[in-house]
């Protein structure tokens, strides 16, 4: 199976791009990544010097009440924007003539803007746990369309809800496959996190929450993170690997389904041949003497 990166790669090679230039160079690109998630990469009217990178996520609002603005003041410092672009929720400015010295770092952390987002929540429920108390309230984010995650902290661990939409019956069969893996992984990797998943009905730990989704296409995925999982030592590689699980599940799913079909084509392009191989082939006359034919 692949892991996807965690950053976008169309802003981290165009910011290197732009950064590594002789001199400054209008630039005026649009991105979209997983999620809805949408980019913007542009120049201030008459300004090539300055480059902006907005950001505009349908699960930010969310995402407020949980201190994604005081982590993203942390992490980008003075670049971030106290007012964003218009019609954006975030914004970065990068001055081309005071870049520091590792700009290829620089590049690589404003890729991670939405990975950067999303670990609010996470970090604020991690520290809850570590300090071994309860949340008062379940973390609700709305990170796609119809979808959510679900997120709260116990003394002795912190539980991940994903309620995930498959539109297609097929992606059912094959979620369930992909699913039933993870859960069997960990009778191999004892580390792993405890992975539950229900369909149709959510989890009992969700009893109480409005807008919950039911139905034969509706999947509930359960992470249960235990400390060695939100440890400050291993925080970011958790954050890393669980902001973007519904990406990874919905990615491999369509890529089983590629494959499946491939050789489908496959399998039926031989049949033909065969087909064609046993056609009897036309029966040619043989004349034998003046006008006889066999």
């Amino acid at each position: 199976m692949i892991l996807l990166e965690e950053n976008n790669r169309v802003i981290c090679e165009t910011l290197k791009a732009k950064f590594a230039a002789a001199k400054p160079e209008s630039v005026n690109i649009a991105a979209v990544d997983f999620d809805g998630v949408q980019y913007q990469i542009s120049n201030p009217p008459n300004d090539k010097g300055i480059i902006l990178l907005s950001a505009r996520m349908g699960m930010f609002e969310d995402l407020v009440a949980h201190g994604v603005q005081d982590l993203l003041q942390r992490e980008y410092g003075d670049a971030l924007q106290a007012t964003p672009e218009e019609s954006y929720d975030v914004t970065l400015k990068f001055d081309l003539a005071s870049l520091p010295a590792d700009r290829e770092a620089l590049a690589l952390k404003a890729s991670l803007l939405k990975r950067n987002c999303f670990a609010s929540v996470f970090e604020k429920y991690f520290k809850m746990q570590e300090a071994e108390t309860a949340s008062d309230r379940t973390a609700v984010v709305h990170y796609h369309e119809e979808e959510a995650v679900y997120i709260s902290a116990h003394p002795d661990r912190v539980t991940v809800i994903f309620s995930t939409l498959f539109k297609d019956p097929d992606d059912v069969v094959i979620g369930k496959v992909f699913l039933q893996e993870f859960k069997d992984a960990r009778k191999a990797h004892q580390q792993a996190p405890q992975v539950l998943f229900s369909y149709g009905e959510p989890p009992a730990e969700l009893n109480g929450q409005p807008g919950l989704l039911r139905g034969d296409n509706i999947g509930y995925v359960t992470f249960v993170l235990f400390p060695r999982h939100t440890s400050p030592t291993n925080r970011d590689n958790t954050i890393n690997l669980i902001h973007q699980f519904r990406t990874y599940l919905h990615y491999h799913i369509k890529c089983s389904k590629a494959f499946l079909h491939s050789r489908m084509r496959s399998k039926t392009s031989e049949f033909l041949k065969v087909l064609n191989r046993a056609k009897p082939e036309a029966m040619t006359e043989k004349k034998f003497g003046v006008g006889k034919k066999f």
